[in-house]
């Protein structure tokens, strides 16, 4: 069962690039008196998170910070390495590029997606949240092979 609406985020932690290398960011200290959007992705470097999901969120950030959102974080289960280049090369500077190496995190929220047919393995479904003090207060799942409501512009427009 996927996580829901009011429940908090799980014990756990995700991997971003850090100035002296991949540093493990502990997801309850992270989201501890913030709002943040989180939202995640299939794959780095795949066409339709490359193309629109993160450019989205790139393009919008200014417009997440005036409706008083901390902080924007983009999850896919890739390596830190991965997430950095693909943040590098999408001038996402506003956003927290997380690797969920091996989706620990992901299944945990019971929001995988098992794309092995395609030799991509287990991967996170594409969807949208608002973390409020580590508590999801709105939550927006796309169904596979959809990208609607997990949009940049769809979350601002819920905001």
């Amino acid at each position: 069962m996927s996580i829901q609406i009011g429940d908090m985020l799980p014990i756990g932690q995700f991997q971003i690039m850090g100035e002296n290398g991949p540093e493990f960011i502990n997801i309850t200290d992270f989201f501890s008196g913030k709002k943040v959007v989180l939202f995640a992705v299939p794959g780095a470097f795949t066409p339709t998170c490359s193309v629109s999901h993160l450019p989205g969120f790139v393009a919008h950030a200014d417009a997440f910070k005036e409706k008083g959102i901390d902080e924007i974080v983009c999850l896919s289960v890739n390596d830190v390495f991965v997430m950095d280049a693909w943040g590098n090369a999408s001038n996402a500077d506003n956003i927290v590029m997380a690797a969920d190496g091996l989706a620990e995190l992901t299944k945990s929220m019971g929001l995988e997606l098992d794309i092995s047919a395609a030799k991509m393995g287990i991967r996170s479904r594409r969807y949208a949240m608002l973390v409020d003090n580590g508590i999801i207060s709105q939550l927006w799942l796309d169904e596979p092979g959809e990208f609607n409501v997990s949009s940049a512009e769809y979350v601002l427009s819920q905001l």
